[in-house]
């Protein structure tokens, strides 16, 4: 059994340094520089769980998939499968990369993806009023030509500037890859999980699993696998150094601690902005109203300052 744990969930934005930086090299170099904080962790005495979001790469793939069919006729490629996808190919980069710097600190373990597979209940009303947005923006002709090939796609005119894909983003209720996660972190392995959010799937009647279009939230997931592994922490990688309360105005406050009953006072108080902080937040309280102990939020070149508390938001029972 490890002596400590830390999940650590990396952003899908935090992969990408800006507009000029979108190839998949410029986010191996990203990577590159996340995985040496990430080791100082590892050196610091703990197993470690990665998790991360994806985002803008799927926000590519779906692009890619719908200029091969406005020009080719392709078929769309299904969301399920672009979560699949991106587990596969930034977990490659995650592993990769932290593999090699491992091995420059001489620390023998290894890292290894999971393709995750995430299950959500078909009745999550989520399904019933979809809002996640995906994808890029159809004038009105094409929106109806898609909405005719696709009709169990929900598109929905966005704010005047065309017509996007909407699609559910539904609670994680099961990790079907648990055990194996648990085995590897047991026997040593950095593990790479989770990706996305999980690979949303629904049980049938039968037992089978079946994936579905949907949009999992990466840190909620992230909350239930540091719940289920029973994780020391929670760490979840952000573009801001501490959680912050009035945002960006002239009397902005930075954190560095908060209990479960002030955070609930900030989030009453409207502190955190939804679709930003909130659900990071959100989650955070879940994992430390079920069983977690502590979560930190910060960048991803604060984390070995943030775990002996000298950078960071620190959130606590």
């Amino acid at each position: 059994m490890y002596k400590k744990l830390a999940v650590i969930a990396i952003g899908g934005n935090s992969l990408i340094r800006d507009k000029h930086h979108l190839k998949v090299e410029d986010q191996y170099r990203e990577i590159t520089k996340t995985v040496r904080h990430i080791v100082e962790i590892i050196k610091a005495g703990y197993e470690i769980v990665i998790t991360h979001g994806n985002g803008p790469q799927v926000g590519f793939i779906l692009r890619r998939s719908e200029i091969a069919y406005e020009h080719e006729g392709l078929h769309f490629v299904p969301l399920q499968s672009c979560v699949a996808n991106t587990q596969g190919a930034i977990g490659y980069q995650i592993q990769q990369a932290l593999c090699n710097e491992l091995k420059k600190h001489n620390i023998p373990k290894k890292a290894v993806t999971v393709v995750t597979q995430v299950k959500v209940s078909r009745t999550d009303p989520g399904f019933d009023h979809p809002t996640k947005p995906i994808g890029t923006f159809y004038d009105d002709k094409k929106a109806k030509i898609i909405q005719k090939d696709h009709p169990d796609w929900i598109m929905v005119s966005d704010a005047g500037r065309g017509y996007r894909r909407v699609v559910a983003s539904p609670e994680p209720i099961e990790i079907i890859e648990m055990e194996m996660i648990k085995h590897l972190v047991e026997n040593n392995f950095c593990v790479i999980a989770a990706g996305g959010g999980g690979i949303p799937v629904i049980e049938n009647s039968d037992g089978s699993l079946e994936g579905v279009g949907a949009v999992v939230d990466k840190d909620f997931t992230s909350a239930l696998l540091a719940k289920n592994l029973k994780a020391d922490l929670l760490i979840i990688s952000t573009g801001i150094d501490r959680v912050c309360l009035n945002f960006g105005k002239e009397n902005e406050k930075p954190l560095s601690l908060m209990t479960v009953k002030e955070t609930k006072e900030y989030i009453k108080q409207g502190h955190f902005a939804a679709g930003s902080m909130l659900p990071k937040i959100q989650a955070i309280l879940w994992f430390l109203e079920n069983g977690g102990e502590k979560a930190i939020i910060t960048r991803p070149d604060h984390l070995k300052k943030a775990i002996i508390g000298k950078c960071g938001t620190q959130i606590i029972k």
